[in-house]
């Protein structure tokens, strides 16, 4: 019921144990009551000790609610994390609803890590009650680094008994009937040597019909004073609930900031809310999920996170750029992906981290015409080149003493990239996006196709800014390299039908008809549309072939490549190692089908994008109970993949944690219903289904209000015939003031 906890890191400090066994379910965080009348007992969620199925359970943003009845008692949990605070908080509602009085007991049990895992730090943690705080706190007496970091649990009602001997609580029989709750009190022993747990009880009584609210407070700070200060705050239900009110207050108003009305119900409810939250909480604020507890920055990964995040705070994409930024090395190559409390990362080959800084920072600039950000000096880091035959390697890398401006940092990356191999294609080192191709071009010759279209992309993007810069001489360059580029792209890359791959250090090809595995991937031909560098042709033919093999109508999903690798003669690296449909290798992989729907989208192909962008939507794969049974992951949330081979297809993965998420925000908002900001500049390019007569957006942007409805009298997919604002025709081009201004804009095609 509670999920797991961490402080500061999602993976480095746990304060209670993560486990994402689908077979076991173990929960790390608990709370049982006791009927002392009746010596009745449960959990007031459903695992690990459900007394009927009578279990609901609300999520909403920023809090979740667990409502149960049982044995004449009403209970309601409402669970959240204060936005300041280092806590997470439950208030807890119970009501008799019986003429008898109710004597309860109240156990609140986690299971404690303070580490990475709970069996390196298991008997190392000493468990003490502070009567006079009313806190049972514990420390890590092992993990020097880890000292400071002291976890507690409170409640709002007196503490008088509890255990950090986890062999005492649970018996024999574990945490589906624990001893503790047949024990007469708990032993009040600090665990230190033993298996650890940490668990209060309390006593609770309620008259006949009376109601009553307590709180269960679960922190971490760095020194006991403020455990002892945050606890007693909350010991106050008036401070709980005043809290909670702030955190649905602050998620409303950030989540309002952008909202649509569409004929498409589905696609109104994941866009108003859970995909901007899914990539906030999940992705910018947790680095954590049920699939992966990273805790880590990824280079690539949380640049494309705020892509999508533009229109509710630009500020969370320059933030991120600088940060990214510093994690640059002097070189040009970048950290694959760091723990910044610990500043340890991971330098790799990757071919395509290094550039995400280059595109994010230009679609910054793009979206709000901050130029200046390019000024602003970062540091790089410094550290121990990869040696010759060294894919990778974690260490402490120490920043550099030289700075430079953004504008630096970004050509460096570029400069890094200009690395052609013989069919003058960028080489694809140990991977590109597809992380799994880990052998592909190891050995310093493979080439990627799709990075040349990424490449071509950037470059295309970046020469205004050179002129601007009046940089002639790197204008120049780069206008030869991309030409130079795009020729071997539609010549090299071209395969009859559709794109190529790659090309692998022994010759061999991906993405070629002449395979027997891999003979298309889906992210060559969409890019080629993204970043303008197919020729005319070859972009229809291309996406043509891309849905003859890679879209899955029955299953709805959309193939990332075909057929998988599995027993054939070419070894691409560890994406063999999955099985054949499952995530890259050959299922749906969430961010390159939301690429898919973008280059239908700029082909105007309206109708189709809207087809595939229904198609993938959680919700439409949650419609009916068989349908949520094959499907088998949350509604709400978009999953990272969806397999695609036998008795697995339509069934989802790897939710919350992903970076699709952002992705399929802006595919939606930004190509399908068209909203555009460039320059601060608001402009509506849409391409929707021709039967579609109008939609709304509501978009607020600082202290002003833009109403926005598009018609569609002549049933178009795209085309803009006039834009009327506030009752007076206009180009496409409103500039966003920020002021307490309301417009209304009418859009025709």
């Amino acid at each position: 019921m509670g999920g797991y906890s961490w402080y500061k890191n999602s993976r480095l400090n746990r304060v209670s144990s993560w486990d994402n066994s689908p077979c076991y379910d173990i929960p790390s965080e608990i709370i049982y009551i006791k009927d002392e009348n009746s010596k009745k007992s449960w959990s007031l969620g459903l695992n690990p000790k459900a007394d009927e199925k009578n279990y609901n359970v609300i999520y909403g943003f920023g809090y979740a609610k667990y409502i149960h009845k049982c044995d004449g008692l009403e209970q309601n949990l409402e669970i959240f994390v204060p936005k300041q605070d280092s806590c997470k908080i439950g208030i807890l509602q119970l009501k008799n609803t019986t003429m008898n009085r109710k004597k309860l007991k109240l156990y609140y049990y986690i299971k404690p890590v303070i580490e990475e895992d709970e069996t390196k730090s298991n008997g190392y943690i000493n468990v003490d009650l502070d009567k006079n705080n009313n806190i049972v706190y514990a420390k890590n007496m092992y993990k020097e680094e880890l000292q400071d970091t002291i976890i507690y649990i409170s409640c709002s009602e007196k503490i008088e008994f509890y255990t950090g001997d986890k062999n005492f609580f649970l018996g024999t029989e574990g945490i589906s009937n624990p001893h503790g709750l047949r024990a007469k009190n708990l032993n009040n022993s600090n665990g230190l040597g033993k298996n650890i747990c940490m668990v209060y009880e309390v006593q609770i009584e309620l008259k006949s019909y009376e109601s009553k609210e307590l709180s269960i407070i679960l922190g971490a700070e760095d020194n006991l004073i403020d455990c002892k200060n945050t606890a007693y705050k909350y010991s106050k239900i008036q401070n709980c609930i005043q809290e909670l009110n702030n955190i649905k207050k602050y998620w409303r108003e950030f989540l309002g900031r952008l909202q649509i009305s569409t004929p498409l119900e589905s696609t109104n409810i994941v866009l108003n809310g859970w995909i901007p939250y899914q990539t906030v909480s999940s992705r910018l604020l947790g680095k954590s999920g049920y699939y992966q507890s990273g805790g880590a920055y990824g280079f690539r990964d949380q640049l494309q996170d705020v892509l999508g995040l533009k229109y509710f705070d630009p500020s969370i994409a320059k933030k991120q750029i600088i940060k990214h930024a510093k994690h640059q090395f002097i070189e040009g190559d970048v950290e694959h992906w760091w723990h910044e409390e610990t500043n340890r990362g991971i330098r790799t080959r990757f071919s395509d981290d290094l550039l995400w800084l280059p595109y994010v920072v230009m679609e910054y600039i793009k979206h709000t015409g901050d130029i200046s950000i390019l000024d602003i000096e970062l540091p790089y880091l410094q550290g121990d080149l990869l040696q010759e035959g060294e894919d990778e390697k974690y260490d402490k890398y120490a920043e550099s003493n030289l700075k430079e401006s953004l504008y630096k940092h970004c050509i460096k990356a570029i400069e890094k990239s200009l690395n052609f191999g013989i069919h003058g294609l960028p080489k694809i080192g140990t991977g590109d996006w597809n992380d799994g191709f880990s052998n592909v071009g190891n050995k310093g010759k493979g080439e990627s196709v799709w990075l040349g279209f990424f490449l071509y992309d950037i470059l295309n993007n970046f020469i205004p800014i050179c002129r601007q810069k009046q940089n002639r001489e790197l204008e120049f360059k780069y206008e030869t390299i991309k030409n130079s580029l795009k020729k071997e792209l539609n010549s090299n890359g071209w395969d009859g039908r559709w794109f190529r791959r790659a090309f692998m250090d022994d010759g061999n090809m991906l993405g070629s008809m002449e395979n027997d595995e891999c003979r298309i991937d889906s992210i060559a031909q969409s890019w080629s549309v993204i970043s303008g560098a197919g020729d005319n042709d070859k972009k229809f033919i291309s996406m043509d072939s891309l849905e003859n093999h890679l879209i899955d109508r029955e299953n709805g999903l959309i193939k990332l490549l075909d057929p998988p690798f599995e027993k054939g003669k070419l070894d691409p690296g560890y994406i063999k190692g999955y099985l054949p449909g499952v995530r890259e290798n050959g299922g749906q992989y969430t961010h390159g089908s939301c690429w898919v729907i973008i280059a239908e989208c700029i082909l105007g192909f309206g109708d189709k994008a809207l087809e595939l962008y229904r198609m993938i939507n959680p919700i439409e794969h949650s419609r009916t109970k068989d349908a949520s049974q094959k499907y088998k992951v949350e509604p709400y949330v978009i999953a990272a993949d969806i397999y695609a081979e036998s008795n697995l297809a339509g069934r989802g993965g790897w939710t919350w944690y992903t970076g699709s998420s952002s992705w399929y925000y802006r595919a939606g908002i930004e190509y399908i219903l068209g909203l555009k900001i460039e320059d601060a500049c608001l402009k509506i390019e849409p391409c929707i289904p021709k039967e579609w007569k109008e939609y709304e957006i509501k978009y607020k942007w600082k202290e002003s209000i833009y109403n926005i409805k598009v018609k569609n009298p002549d049933g178009k997919n795209k085309g803009i015939t006039k834009i009327i604002l506030n009752d007076k025709e206009v180009e496409n081009k409103i500039k966003l003031d920020g002021k307490r201004n309301v417009y209304n804009i009418e859009v025709i095609l």
